[in-house]
């Protein structure tokens, strides 16, 4: 009697035994989904900051196929299409991500984002009008106010300029792209105070210097501001200038500045040379 009473025993404390390690290694299981989850997610922000964007476009891509149910990883795909300049295909990928249930206003505006890139204005215009007037990002003003350049609206531009301004601590692309919006309507100098304060935000910002200078050489101020420079630079923003002077028809001023840039420059200047003897030819 005492055998089949002891077999019995032993027969259970296995069972009981196999259940804890079946329920061990289920936890098991779980936690280390869990650690791969929070270790693909670090490496998706990698990828989609400081990765080559090929590579990412590559990953996302791989990620996304063997996970067609992740709509995170088809949003990597998506933006790393664009920080690899191949806004066509980001366009597809945001398309069919706002065609599910999990598409989101910010899905829209990265649509928009990838419509604009491509110029297709009336497009990114129709994707804006889809957002909700409360989602309020920098991103959908920014991107609203470029729409209404296009449109030669200027009363909308300008608003839209000034709210996305509001809304980020980097504001120097909005005022350079602000700017370049004032320049382009004839205020030139209402283009150079804007050039100005993107300056001020972002003082290594040669494209916003560039476009100083066009600002001030429209109005001909030809003489450099005063803004912090290198060497180099000093030498393209005075070729600049002396190609907007020539430009404007005052040639000898514009000699000057382009001479001038040819003995600051502290490498030989070969487009400065070359317009030099193009003007003395």
């Amino acid at each position: 009697m005492r055998q089949p009473v002891l077999l019995t025993l032993c027969l259970l404390g296995a069972t009981a035994l196999s259940g804890c390690q079946g329920t061990r290694d289920a936890n098991a299981q779980r936690a280390l989904k869990a650690v791969n989850v929070v270790d693909e997610s670090n490496l998706s922000d990698i990828m989609l900051t400081v990765g080559d964007p090929n590579e990412a476009v590559a990953y996302f891509l791989k990620s996304s196929t063997e996970n067609p149910d992740r709509i995170d990883l088809k949003r990597g795909l998506a933006k790393s299409l664009i920080r690899a300049n191949k806004p066509s295909e980001a366009i597809a990928v945001y398309t069919a991500i706002i065609a599910t249930p999990q598409g989101t206003s910010e899905d829209r505006v990265g649509l928009a984002d990838a419509q604009v890139r491509t110029s297709n204005w009336p497009a990114a215009e129709a994707t804006l009008n889809t957002v909700p007037p409360t989602f309020e990002t920098f991103e959908r003003y920014r991107l609203e106010a470029m729409v209404a350049d296009s449109k030669k609206d200027w009363k909308k531009a300008d608003s839209f300029y000034d709210i996305a301004a509001g809304l980020t601590t980097k504001p120097s692309g909005v005022y350079n792209n602000w700017g370049f919006s004032k320049l382009s309507r004839g205020d030139s100098a209402g283009a150079e105070k804007l050039f100005l304060e993107a300056l001020t935000y972002d003082p290594s910002s040669f494209t916003a210097k560039n476009n100083l200078i066009l600002a001030r050489a429209a109005q001909r101020k030809y003489d450099l501001p005063v803004i912090d420079m290198t060497q180099t630079e000093r030498a393209q923003l005075y070729y600049t200038l002396g190609l907007a002077a020539v430009k404007q028809g005052d040639t000898s001023v514009g000699r000057e500045l382009l001479q001038q840039a040819v003995d600051t420059s502290p490498t030989y200047f070969e487009a400065a040379e070359r317009s030099l003897k193009a003007l003395s030819g």
